[in-house]
């Protein structure tokens, strides 16, 4: 992993319990796995501990690690390294996205307790209106009672902004054609084809993994049909979103939006939507930082202590989840 992140996700704690699980040789952390001595450390290894940065595992550098059996990874996603000789070889690979969603559900219930009052746009209108706040009527009706939030995609995080918004009198309907509309429901919620969602909500999160039959999920057709002053959230992946679509409906007014994540990441500087007053951005933070990291970390170790003691993980990353997930 990147060093630095190490640095964050290991701190005493986890650096103790870490070192009473394994023999840790020299070095502990490294991001470039094609140093000679990192090479010779892997004829070793028998267990990788993995975060953000790790290299991907080709099968020039899996050659080097003949004794490697399970992967730990202390974040979300495994796609950036995980290949298909990983898979071949039969190697376990555990990862911590459900403890990754957490924050990332706490930021879009924020986020839609938020858009019910237009709270990031009357931010922004206060600024130029510091003598009069009569501005705020301008936004319409600013309430959260009795609206209607859609989610697409009933994911990990999906399922945990669903169950939150149980705390709201909001009726929610859920987007997502793997969903068992069963759990759907026992969680709080109706499930409903995309185009049937879109035209009912006043609010739409979405929470689908960046996959090539998600790119562009939500375009012009899709945002087309969303009523005119719905808030629409995205702390999944930028891509699953058109942008240039977004900016039109952004900029006529029709539409406004919450972007904790865009595409491209970052923006162009030329972007309207960063001087829209109708758009709220902010730098990818819904995920886990901080803190939030040794969650992960601690998930990790305990998948780790699992291995050790011959019992079965609990979140795996299987070859076929890895086609259709995060």
């Amino acid at each position: 992993m990147d060093p630095a992140k190490f640095g964050v996700q290991f701190q005493e704690a986890q650096l103790r319990r870490l070192h009473d699980l394994v023999e840790l040789g020299e070095p502990i952390v490294t991001d470039d796995l094609d140093e000679p001595a990192v090479r010779r450390r892997l004829r070793d290894v028998e267990v990788l501990v993995t975060s953000w940065g790790c290299p991907p595992l080709t099968t020039e550098r899996l050659a080097d690690a003949p004794r490697l059996q399970a992967i730990f990874h202390c974040a979300g996603t495994v796609r950036t390294f995980v290949t298909d000789e990983v898979w071949r070889r039969g190697i376990l690979v555990t990862n911590a996205a459900d403890e990754n969603a957490i924050p990332v559900a706490e930021f879009t219930l924020a986020a839609v307790i938020f858009a019910g009052k237009k709270v990031p746009f009357l931010a922004q209108d206060a600024r130029s209106n510091r003598a009069d706040w009569s501005f705020a009527a301008g936004r319409g009706e600013l309430t959260n009672r009795g609206r209607t939030i859609g989610v697409v995609g009933f994911s990990r995080v999906g399922r945990r902004v669903v169950e939150r918004l149980r705390g709201l009198e909001v009726d929610v309907l859920v987007a997502d054609p793997y969903a068992d509309p069963a759990e759907v429901s026992a969680a709080g919620a109706r499930l409903l084809p995309l185009p049937e969602l879109l035209p009912r909500c006043d609010v739409l999160t979405l929470h689908v993994p960046e996959l090539p039959s998600t790119h562009h999920l939500i375009g012009a057709a899709e945002l087309a049909l969303l009523r005119d002053g719905t808030t629409l959230i995205n702390t999944a992946r930028g891509s699953v979103l058109d942008t240039a679509a977004l900016e039109r409906e952004c900029a006529q007014g029709r539409l406004d939006a919450i972007l904790d994540v865009t595409d491209p990441e970052p923006l162009p500087s030329t972007s309207p939507l960063y001087d829209l007053p109708n758009v709220m951005i902010t730098p990818h933070v819904a995920g886990s930082l901080g803190s939030e990291t040794r969650r992960m970390s601690e998930s990790a170790l305990d998948e780790l202590e699992r291995y050790l003691s011959g019992q079965p993980p609990r979140a795996a990353v299987t070859a076929d989840e890895f086609m259709v997930s995060a």
